[in-house]
């Protein structure tokens, strides 16, 4: 162990003495650090000041360990100038011993080594998104492994830059009246293989619906287009398919559409104008029907309302319930109300395609208020229950919307405290004066509102200033994966923070397993819901009461 000297040279270095508890640094570090403070002068406090906040534990941990361990010691930290800025230093600390063999100051070598850091920590820095991004936005359907309905469409669009060619939608069903939900899936999963087996390289497959796969015919002539939609229809209708409990034929309908490069319908019309055209065919009794050409924008969006008011009139539409926990006092105090679609079969199915459609054209409003009054109506035969209504955008903003309410709470004289409007899909909302309007008036009302899908966007955070939101419901997204992803732990943290601060009542979604759990009551969310609190069921089995649940 080296004696207490103090140096001479113009090397960067500081040194600390005991004895009058003083800090000398040479003139190379005072200019480093940007100070003209140099000489015996500078004392210990006046040191720490210039050692970055974040690394004061590591500074302070590494002198007791030279002083107390009589040995070098190795550290990196940064430093700070007057302006604010900072740069890294490797440092040498060597303990000094005194006279009698006892430490008494500390000597530290120092070496700027900010431009090795920034490389380091620029490395760090690809390595976490590297590990945080997804690494393909492909996500394929659980049921098929083709594209999903959004991903399929986003081919369409390129395909309709580059060129020509044809959309076909193919609905299938089984020869029997009625499959399980295990065979159902099977089915679908099936004709899946045989229609990849039977495509060109060039040819793209996706599930658009609970039972319907399209293909992108890209750059393919019209007569080409014809004469493999009748082959991939003939080919299904004349497979024999084996599922788990079941052999079956299948009923294979399509609809076939023609595009152009530029032309004026999306996507979205493509699917919508081929999927009118399968039912076309089956109401038809034929295999395919032909579109040469997208039907006008007016037709299309006449067509589809009339669907919409044919499945509400015919109750083709029905609301399951889904449960909600509050932490607090771990009770189910509220249901999220959701919407499914009965299919030809009578089988309850997911929305989305339906609400993603008439979002499109224009047509969900009549849905949304069709949810709405049948809500007040359950929330009026029972009133120990507290509901969740989703409401589209569009919805949101339209200017009927507010004074329809107002009379559906008039007729029913429910009590307001008994709901919570949920705005779902807000960069859709057209009109922010009445979306404010609506939601100041139900509030008037007594219900609550609340922001779904938080965290999904930048447009989630605005509208927390400007709308009166009660809770919001963090993506499920950041919750799937919690225990296991570092990254969604942070920001579903923050999420809660900044709604705490705002005084908003948080809900995570997609609840699975009792560590996502634990982790959630942790972090101080307020309610949670997924699987592992309840699926969804029928609002006909609805008890008399809230259910408890054990911690």
């Amino acid at each position: 162990m080296p004696e207490a000297r103090t140096p001479v040279d113009d090397e960067v270095w500081f040194l600390y003495t005991a004895d009058g508890d003083r800090v000398a640094w040479s003139d190379g570090l005072a200019r480093l650090l940007g100070t003209g403070v140099n000489g015996m002068e500078v004392n210990r406090q006046l040191l720490a000041h210039y050692v970055h906040r974040d690394d004061h534990a590591t500074a302070l941990a590494s002198i007791t360990r030279a002083w107390t361990a009589r040995e070098s010691v190795h550290v990196t930290v940064r430093l700070l100038r007057p302006d604010g800025s900072w740069f890294d230093v490797d440092c040498r600390l060597e303990p000094l011993a005194g006279r009698d063999g006892t430490v008494s100051g500390i000597r530290g070598a120092l070496r700027d080594v900010s431009a090795r850091e920034r490389a380091r920590r620029e490395v760090d820095r690809l390595t976490r998104r590297g590990e945080t991004v997804q690494a393909s936005i492909i996500d394929p359907d659980p049921a098929t492994g083709l594209l999903t309905r959004a991903r399929f469409a986003d081919e369409i669009d390129r395909a309709q830059r580059r060129g020509g060619g044809a959309v076909l939608v193919i609905r299938v069903e089984a020869d029997r009246a009625e499959l399980g939900g295990r065979d159902g899936v099977e089915l679908l999963h099936r004709t899946a293989r045989v229609l990849e087996g039977i495509a060109q390289p060039a040819d793209l497959l996706g599930r658009t619906g609970p039972m319907e796969i399209a293909v992108l015919l890209p750059g393919t002539s019209w007569a080409m287009a014809r004469r493999q939609a009748d082959h991939f229809v003939e080919a299904l209708r004349t497979q024999t398919f084996v599922l788990p409990d079941v052999w079956v034929h299948a009923r294979a309908w399509a609809g076939l559409v023609r595009f152009r490069p530029d032309g004026e319908a999306g996507s979205h019309d493509l699917l919508i104008d081929a999927e009118h055209a399968w039912r076309q065919a089956r109401e038809g009794n034929r295999p395919v029907t032909l579109v040469p050409d997208p039907v006008p924008a007016k037709d299309r969006q006449g067509s589809y309302r009339s669907r919409v008011a044919a499945a509400l009139g015919t109750d083709r539409f029905t609301l399951y319930a889904q449960p909600i926990l509050e932490l607090q006092t771990n009770r189910v105090l509220r249901h999220e109300l959701l919407l499914r679609v009965i299919d030809e079969t009578g089988t309850p199915q997911s929305p989305i395609q339906v609400l993603d459609t008439a979002e499109r054209l224009d047509a969900v409003y009549d849905i949304d208020l069709w949810v709405v009054e049948r809500a007040l109506q359950l929330a009026t035969s029972l009133p120990t229950h507290s509901f969740q209504i989703n409401l589209s955008g569009r919805t949101v903003g339209d200017p009927r919307l507010t004074t329809e309410i107002e009379a559906l709470f008039d007729r029913y004289a429910v009590n307001a405290e008994q709901l919570t409007f949920e705005i779902t899909e807000t960069a859709l909302i057209g009109n922010l004066s009445e979306a404010r309007h609506f939601a100041d008036r139900i509030r008037d009302l007594g219900c609550q509102l609340a922001l779904d899908d938080f965290g999904s966007g930048y447009a989630s955070f605005r509208y927390l200033r400007l709308f009166p939101i009660d809770l919001v419901k963090i993506d499920g997204e950041y919750v799937r994966d919690l225990v296991g992803n570092p990254q969604d732990q942070v920001l579903v943290q923050a999420l809660i923070k900044v709604c705490q601060a705002y005084g908003i009542h948080t809900v995570a979604e997609y609840v699975q397993d009792e560590p996502t759990l634990r982790m959630l009551r942790e972090f101080g969310v307020d309610f949670v819901q997924g699987y592992l609190i309840g699926r969804p069921a029928p609002v006909s089995t609805l008890g008399a009461g809230s259910r408890l649940r054990s911690s």
